[in-house]
């Protein structure tokens, strides 16, 4: 099959692959890149501990796009010989689940993020739930795709379905004593996205007194776009959060793997202020633990881990630089001012629910509103915002 020629090299970025979809990625360049994928894992681990094949996980979001191409990254695999575990629709973070917790070999998701819904894309790992990034993998996975011709497959693989939402759900849940929890009243904007099938049954589980919206998973995006970094896609949750004195506000980007706050005034909370608040919370879990901030963060940060006793560890931005050194320095939390918050006990991996139950717990232990816990920074710190510059 010479499809490779046909898919443009810009689509494999630093961190995952990404395009429009049909025009960048359409069904034949997933096969293609997916029998690639599964070559760059067999010159890793050979063909298995079993010598059956690897065993890599497949999932994908919500996306118009997603199952169809899905339906074709899985024969790609099957092609070069890999056992396929197919997850069917679920957040990213899932797919990091079911590959460190099943033992896997690696794992793909079709999905991109929050990008706009004529985007499509793969984020993709190997053992460990450990993330291919531009340096680490995905470079081999272009150099193969674009190398030329794929032959009829030698071996074939085989594809079992697994639900794994239960089982996920558990584990996160895990990170919050859940009898802590107190009444309060909090406004959940899915966006459309993955979220509310992930988080549903977790959330009805504790005493809140909720306004879901948009939960239900929608490749159209129809009420707004997928990304509540964008103000204009946060206006609505503010808005709803004010009119009914709500203590909290928290959205989710399109494959849940980040989430966002608003306090009960309706103020966005930035991502390092949140990474603050959290560091708290983690190191009264684990006394002394080393943290990791990037490098754009304020000072509240470092000075919120250090007062709490742990060890503030700064480094570069990227999640695979932030998973990296996770694992070098044993660090128990890692938070990037993006919303990506990494979690040592999640296989190092980023997660958009966990963030959100601790945020919870934080507030019903402390017995402040949000607003309150946010001006012991707002009072001291200044946060420029990003400053991009265009230079020649």
């Amino acid at each position: 099959m010479d499809r490779t020629t046909e898919i443009p090299e810009e689509i494999f970025k630093a961190y995952d692959i990404r395009g429009r979809f049909p025009d960048e990625i359409d069904a034949d360049a997933a096969y293609v890149i997916a029998r690639a994928f599964a070559r760059v894992l067999q010159g890793e681990y050979g063909d298995g501990e079993t010598e059956q094949g690897l065993r890599v996980a497949l999932g994908h979001d919500m996306r118009i796009s997603s199952p169809a191409l899905a339906s074709r990254f899985r024969d790609g695999l099957i092609d070069e010989g890999c056992r396929v575990v197919e997850l069917g629709m679920v957040g990213t973070e899932m797919l990091y689940h079911a590959v460190g917790s099943l033992g896997l070999d690696g794992g793909a998701t079709i999905t991109a993020s929050h990008n706009p819904k004529d985007y499509t894309g793969m984020k993709l790992v190997k053992r460990g739930a450990v993330a291919f990034s531009g340096d680490s993998g995905i470079d081999e996975v272009k150099r193969i795709s674009l190398s030329g011709s794929f032959s009829d497959p030698v071996t074939v693989g085989s594809a079992e379905l697994v639900d794994i939402y239960d089982q996920y759900r558990a584990k996160i849940l895990g990170f919050i004593d859940p009898g802590s929890v107190k009444p309060m009243h909090v406004v959940l904007d899915g966006g459309h996205g993955m979220a509310g099938p992930m988080i549903s049954p977790i959330i009805d589980s504790l005493p809140l007194d909720q306004v879901r919206k948009y939960f239900e998973p929608d490749g159209n995006f129809p009420d707004h776009g997928p990304n509540p970094l964008l103000e204009e896609n946060r206006r609505e949750i503010v808005e709803e959060v004010l009119a009914r004195g709500a203590d909290l506000g928290i959205a989710w980007d399109g494959d849940a793997d980040r989430c966002f706050f608003i306090d009960n005034t309706g103020e966005f909370v930035p991502g390092d202020f949140v990474t603050a608040l959290l560091a708290k919370q983690v190191l009264n879990k684990h006394p002394g633990a080393s943290i990791i901030y990037d490098v754009r963060a304020s000072r509240a940060v470092k000075d919120t881990i250090e007062d709490g006793g742990g060890t503030a560890l700064i480094n570069r931005v990227g999640h695979s630089f932030f998973k990296a050194r996770m694992r070098e320095e044993d660090a128990i939390f890692g938070g990037e001012v993006s919303g990506h918050y990494y979690f040592h006990d999640f296989w190092c991996a980023d997660s958009g629910m966990i963030p959100a139950l601790l945020m919870i717990e934080l507030l019903s232990e402390e017995g402040k509103t949000l607003s309150q816990l946010m001006s012991q920074y707002r009072d001291r710190y200044f946060i420029s915002g990003e400053i991009n510059s265009t230079v020649t």
